[in-house]
């Protein structure tokens, strides 16, 4: 079975399949349980459990990292197997019934077991599921079946922190009650996946002695991985964006109402920028957001008043339209469809497995030199991944 040519497409919203919307749907109702936590995790942690700003990174990037080696194993698992959706359900429950358990908490490594244990989840399903958004997409359609899943995660990501602000600032909710009732949307999210997405997968390679098909496109795939790696190492937990705006003067209360402000931006413009890549091409798109990114960074670090954290958080906003989805439509371009888990598992892996050294990296500045120099450091790698991407990505290549 090819990647474009599974009977449930097009004809749903926006022209896009039953599988596609109904993942993009399971994405929603799990960011806004996953978002109704996160936005208040360097508060509890700091606050509440005693722990310092090092220690937030070194929970945001041992986790991520954590994951990313889950990433890379059911990518394979599924590519061997051809079969995607159990592995998808399997990620989505396990990161369902541990995140609530924050409320728990009485040290900030219980914090780190948990958030490790959900993010394990994360890295369970991530690649089977962005290889069965392959599976069900048209190539024509590729770039806004990606921006379409990531603008319902983001819609996820407004609701969650509304709600906890609503139950924080207008209700008076305790933060644990709050992580708690977390798991409501978790639950729902898993239902819907097992009922309403159907199994698509590539034909099975069973054998572990598979030899992978040799030719241009995997240089092509190393190339952009490598720089999408050193793009990651100045791209640390926005959780220390958090903490910027804390340190410039917004209220705790008033960090959920930004977070939600942030995550509009981003769900407006996943879509239009996966369409955009669809009609200009994915590369300049990804060099126009890492752009973006740049600036934005460049500007948390010498932001000074409430105000321009707020302008700012819209404008890092459009890095993530202008690229989350983009770069995974560019993976499935490159990649035949037998290998799109493993492929986007790689992706995820080369992503994640500098989360790590990142997080701690700008923990570390942030602590011992201030702001500024922490924000420089990412916004200089970003521009030079910019640069690289122009010239060793020839678009003639895959577009």
């Amino acid at each position: 079975m090819t990647p474009h040519s599974h009977p449930h497409r097009p004809g749903g919203v926006f022209g896009l399949s039953r599988n596609v919307v109904a993942l993009g749907l399971v994405s929603l109702l799990t960011d806004v349980s996953s978002e109704m936590i996160y936005p208040l995790l360097p508060l509890f942690l700091t606050s509440v459990l005693g722990a310092g700003q090092t220690f937030v990174g070194l929970v945001e990037g041992l986790a991520e990292s954590a994951a990313s080696l889950t990433k890379l194993f059911s990518g394979w698992l599924a590519d061997r197997l051809g079969r995607r959706k159990g592995l998808v359900v399997a990620g989505y429950t396990l990161s369902t019934f541990t995140r609530p358990l924050v409320a728990f908490a009485l040290a900030p490594w219980h914090v780190l077991a948990i958030r490790f244990a959900d993010r394990l989840g994360k890295g369970l399903r991530t690649s089977p599921r962005d290889a069965l958004i392959a599976a069900s997409t048209d190539r024509a359609l590729m770039g806004r079946a990606y921006g379409f899943h990531r603008s319902m995660d983001h819609l996820g990501a407004v609701t969650g922190p509304l709600l906890a602000f609503g139950l924080l600032a207008l209700l008076g909710v305790q933060l644990r009650t709050i992580f708690l009732l977390a798991a409501i949307p978790g639950l729902l999210s898993v239902l819907i996946l097992i009922i309403w997405v159907t199994e698509v997968g590539a034909a099975p390679t069973i054998s572990l002695e598979t030899p992978r098909p040799k030719g241009r496109l995997d240089g092509r795939l190393v190339r952009f991985l490598l720089i999408v790696t050193l793009f990651t190492l100045g791209n640390s937990s926005d959780a220390f964006l958090l903490l910027r705006a804390q340190d410039v003067g917004i209220g705790v209360a008033s960090l959920s109402l930004l977070w939600t402000f942030f995550h509009v931006v981003k769900a407006a413009t996943g879509m239009p920028g996966g369409i955009l890549s669809d009609l200009r091409g994915r590369r300049g798109t990804i060099i126009a957001g890492w752009l973006v990114y740049a600036l934005a960074y460049l500007g948390f670090g010498a932001a000074s008043q409430p105000w321009q954290i707020w302008g700012l958080f819209a404008f890092y906003g459009l890095y993530f339209g202008l690229t989350e989805g983009v770069e995974r439509a560019l993976i499935a371009d490159l990649v035949p469809a037998e290998r799109q888990a493993s492929a986007f598992g790689l992706y995820h892996f080369c992503i994640g497995i500098v989360a790590l050294p990142s997080s701690l990296l700008m923990g570390y500045l942030y602590q011992h030199f201030g702001a500024g120099p922490a924000f420089t450091f990412g916004a200089i790698l970003a521009a030079l991944s910019a640069l690289l991407l122009l010239i060793f990505l020839r678009p003639s290549s895959f577009e």
